[in-house]
């Protein structure tokens, strides 16, 4: 039945999200994760098939759309006009999201891995994704050193450092334009 392997899917990832956020010093943050991914318009689009299906169907995905809206550890959710500019453009997500993304990054890597999953693979996806991907160049290039990190020193090594020497910043941690 596609509706329960969904929901085991989606949950079995949510958990190691919550376990890697706890790691990173973000539990309560975690907790949250992705919790839109149970509601009808994600979940049922979901459980049917994949985004790239509803984007060859109706030229977009609505449940991604949905999803990306409502979740800010997706870079997607911080584009904005820019006045300066006078047109959208990326911007710099603030430090809590962006540790979210990552631990969200490594859960999904080793649940669609399985066994194959190493602690290369979250980088090699990300390198894969690097020229159609629209992200702010600071995040992207602070993304892209923890993942270099986890490759070549390791989850324990790189969650001490995002826990202990990234810590959010609170309520005073904004995105900004630079």
């Amino acid at each position: 039945m596609h509706i329960w392997k969904h929901f085991s899917t989606i949950t079995r990832h949510r958990h190691k999200v919550i376990v890697h956020c706890f790691m990173a010093g973000i539990f309560w943050q975690g907790l949250r994760h992705d919790l839109s991914k149970y509601s009808p318009a994600e979940f049922f689009p979901g459980a049917k098939s994949p985004n790239e299906k509803e984007r060859e169907r109706y030229g977009f995905s609505r449940a991604w759309l949905h999803h990306q809206g409502r979740n800010k550890h997706h870079f997607e959710y911080w584009v904005d006009y820019n006045p300066k500019l006078n047109r959208k453009e990326p911007v710099e997500m603030p430090t809590r999201y962006l540790i979210e993304m990552f631990c969200d990054r490594v859960a999904a890597s080793k649940i669609y891995y399985g066994d194959d999953y190493d602690i290369e693979k979250p980088f090699l996806y990300f390198d894969k994704g690097r020229k159609r991907r629209w992200m702010h160049p600071v995040t992207s290039q602070k993304l892209e050193d923890l993942l270099i990190m986890l490759r070549d020193r390791g989850e324990k090594e790189t969650f001490s450092y995002i826990k202990h020497v990234m810590k959010p910043e609170g309520k005073k941690d904004k995105a900004h334009w630079k």
